[in-house]
């Protein structure tokens, strides 16, 4: 086990539930990823998060980047730029490829920065 997980609990819940919505990211216009499969992941006093499955997303308008970062909750994040319009959104979404088991549904799930992207429930 890593010394470094921290579990979620009253301090810091976490909560993953089913988007019963459609969630559609999109750049300038141009869809990104749209999906009837979303799940919320609501963490301690943050914004919520839609995190959506990858097979949901349009694979050729994402570049997968060396940046990486680490969440005591969740664990290895691996990161994405969106490419779209002749530009490049960098590190724009994130990913758990392999999170902890408290957390395990986001795996092949992505989540978008919602300051770079446009995210919508329709």
């Amino acid at each position: 086990m890593n010394v470094r997980m921290k579990i979620p609990g009253p301090d810091h819940p976490i909560t993953i539930t089913p988007n019963p919505k459609r969630v559609r990211v999109s750049v300038g216009g141009e869809i990104i990823a749209e999906t009837s499969h979303a799940l919320t992941l609501k963490e301690a006093s943050y914004p919520a998060v839609q995190y959506i499955p990858r097979e949901d997303a349009v694979s050729s308008k994402l570049q997968r980047t060396a940046h990486s970062t680490y969440c005591p909750y969740k664990g290895d994040a691996n990161y994405f730029s969106i490419v779209s319009g002749g530009k490049t959104l960098e590190n724009a979404i994130w990913t758990y490829e392999t999170p902890y088991d408290s957390v395990k549904q986001i795996a092949g799930h992505l989540a978008f920065y919602p300051d770079k992207v446009t995210i919508e429930e329709v």
